[in-house]
């Protein structure tokens, strides 16, 4: 049997919980409806506070030892001209977070995330530094123009790789970014395959692209999808090996390990939002534990967003990665978790609720 035709027995999926729990949920609803306010009016936190209680399986939340992970790997499709920056620039950015330069240490260091850059396939050799991990599978990605992405086996280790990670990590949150030239362009290939995304809609900018560029993408991203037709049912695992990224494989398998693991896992944009999205599609449940953190700029988001049924925290044209939006959203996620467990309710404040009005 030839590598192409491998089948995916071999891609050991981690036990994941739902979080449905009628009991918890009518105590933790309880709870947040007597704090001292109006029903309802702490919004979308009031959700949120219900959600964290149900990953957590208990009416008081603890967030401790947060952690951030930036999985960096390079795409071969980057030769076709669709990223507005030279695929040299994965490499000088992970140097960059590496020396504490970029917006993800900024936001780390300001919300006190401890931080780790994942090689999942960066088109380089990288010296050895306390803040990388080196897992790489290749030297980037192949040309999905001309031929699969990757290996069927290589989609498999690279989401094993994943969870690895992952169950190395101490603490009960875990933030994730990437880092990777033209990787805007799997991530819309597939939005498309995944959901029946229309790909002019899927298609965004990436990193700046003018208007006759954008045309240009769309024209070589039509022309990947012509190379790889879709079955009658798409399996994320094959799909992942003819059009994805080493570091959303790798994304996706870390945040089924979180799932597994009962984290909070905070889902940045458009490249962390998809791979969320084949974590989802391999195992449903998963999506109990991801708060999606803001919508970005990328008009792929939006639908990606739209097809999962996630509200975002956030929205404000982000469109950088990294994980810098998953960091920005961070404090409401604290708020959330503070307001359920510090503020009073109506009984214990002496207040008069709505009952008594």
């Amino acid at each position: 049997m030839t590598d192409s035709a491998l089948p995916h027995s071999r891609l050991q999926l981690p036990p994941i919980e739902p979080t449905a729990d009628g009991p918890l949920a009518a105590r933790l609803q309880h709870k947040i409806d007597h704090k001292t306010k109006p029903l309802g009016a702490l919004g979308q936190l009031e959700t949120l506070a219900l959600q964290l209680g149900l990953i957590q399986r208990s009416d008081t939340i603890a967030l401790h030892t947060p952690q951030m992970v930036v999985f960096a790997a390079d795409h071969g499709i980057a030769a076709e001209g669709v990223s507005a920056y030279p695929q040299a620039v994965t490499v000088q950015m992970v140097a960059n977070m590496l020396a504490g330069g970029a917006a993800i240490n900024v936001f780390a260091r300001q919300h006190g995330f401890a931080l780790q850059v994942v090689d999942a396939g960066v088109a380089a050799e990288l010296p050895a530094h306390p803040q990388l991990l080196a897992r790489k599978i290749a030297m980037g990605t192949q040309n999905l123009c001309l031929e699969p992405a990757m290996t069927p086996t290589q989609a498999q280790e690279a989401l094993h790789a994943g969870m690895a990670v992952v169950q190395a990590l101490p603490g009960n949150v875990v933030a994730f970014g990437e880092m990777g030239i033209a990787n805007t362009s799997p991530a819309a290939l597939l939005l498309v395959r995944l959901t029946g995304a229309r790909l002019e809609d899927a298609t965004g900018r990436g990193t700046g692209l003018n208007d006759a560029q954008l045309l240009a993408k769309q024209a070589v991203l039509a022309r990947a999808l012509l190379r790889h037709p879709a079955s009658a049912a798409p399996d994320a695992v094959a799909e992942l090996a003819a059009l994805g990224g080493f570091e959303i494989a790798m994304m996706a398998g870390a945040m089924l390990q979180a799932a597994s693991e009962r984290r909070v896992v905070l889902v940045d944009g458009f490249i962390a939002g998809v791979a969320a999205l084949v974590a989802q599609r391999l195992a449903p449940q998963a999506q109990d534990y991801m708060v999606f953190c803001h919508r970005s700029a990328e008009p792929g988001h939006r639908l990606l967003l739209a097809h999962l049924g996630a509200r975002p925290l956030l929205e404000l044209d982000l469109r950088l990665g990294e994980g810098t939006g998953a960091l920005l959203a961070w404090p409401l996620v604290q708020s959330a978790a503070r307001f359920l467990h510090e503020m009073a309710s109506f009984e214990s404040a002496g207040v008069s609720g709505q009952d008594a009005a």
